[in-house]
């Protein structure tokens, strides 16, 4: 579906409809969002995301790289993730997606969403929702994984929700290490936590990523983050 108006226009208008109506800015950008056709600003801000230069994105990533993709419910970092795979795809590369959030139904339908068929998938796309997924199990079947392939996985606060698993920051120490050596790109999907929403911020940060259990942030050398459209990318100081 295509806007009206680029999405900086389209907040701008919602900013004039809260002066005009006196209604709050979420109330505003929900209107805005109907009338182009999305039940709230929430979805069409994930399309937008999801639509952005995911192509670009790609070209910034290399062999070796171990990146956090985090945002609020409802931005679009799943199908973010998804169309990363479908680039590399098209480049001839390897895509897998681990997930502990989804089922098989869920994924495939947020790849119909952004125009990414489950054929143009088939092949060189390995999904795995099984709930055994942790860093060593993806290890394990990331063994054979050809060099350059891209893997997303969803979602990093689940992958030590078994008490059984190792502790989170263990386990994102042993996927930084086998990142490098088996050069691989790995994303992994984060929530960010809900105090972001009251930080007056346009964008949220690596402070911002929400952690039951400590992790060392400083493993992840490139990060991506979206809100309402918008997007930033870049490396770990």
């Amino acid at each position: 579906m295509r806007l009206s108006a680029p999405i900086f226009q389209l907040k701008r208008q919602a900013k004039l409809l809260c002066r005009t109506e006196g209604i709050s800015l979420n109330l505003a950008l929900d209107r805005i969002a109907k009338k182009e056709g999305f039940q709230n600003w929430s979805l069409l801000a994930a399309r937008v995301s999801s639509n952005q230069s995911t192509n670009g994105l790609l070209t910034r990533l290399s062999p070796g790289d171990l990146v956090l993709l985090g945002a609020r419910p409802g931005q679009g970092k799943t199908m973010i993730g998804l169309r990363l795979i479908a680039e590399a795809i098209k480049e001839g590369r390897q895509g897998f997606f681990y997930t502990l959030e989804y089922t098989e139904k869920d994924v495939l339908k947020r790849s119909d969403t952004i125009g990414v068929s489950p054929t143009t998938l088939s092949g060189a796309f390995e999904l795995d929702t099984s709930n055994n997924i942790n860093a060593a199990y993806i290890i394990d079947k990331l063994g054979s994984a050809p060099r350059g392939s891209v893997v997303v996985i969803d979602y990093l606060q689940l992958l030590d929700q078994n008490r059984q698993n190792p502790e989170l920051s263990i386990q994102i120490s042993e996927l930084k290490s086998f990142t490098n050596k088996a050069g691989l790109i790995v994303v992994l999907i984060s929530q960010i936590d809900r105090s972001y929403a009251l930080s007056g911020k346009s964008l949220p940060d690596i402070s911002d990523v929400r952690l039951p259990n400590p992790v060392d942030l400083t493993l992840f050398n490139k990060t991506c983050f979206l809100n309402n459209g918008e997007i930033q990318f870049k490396a770990v100081a």
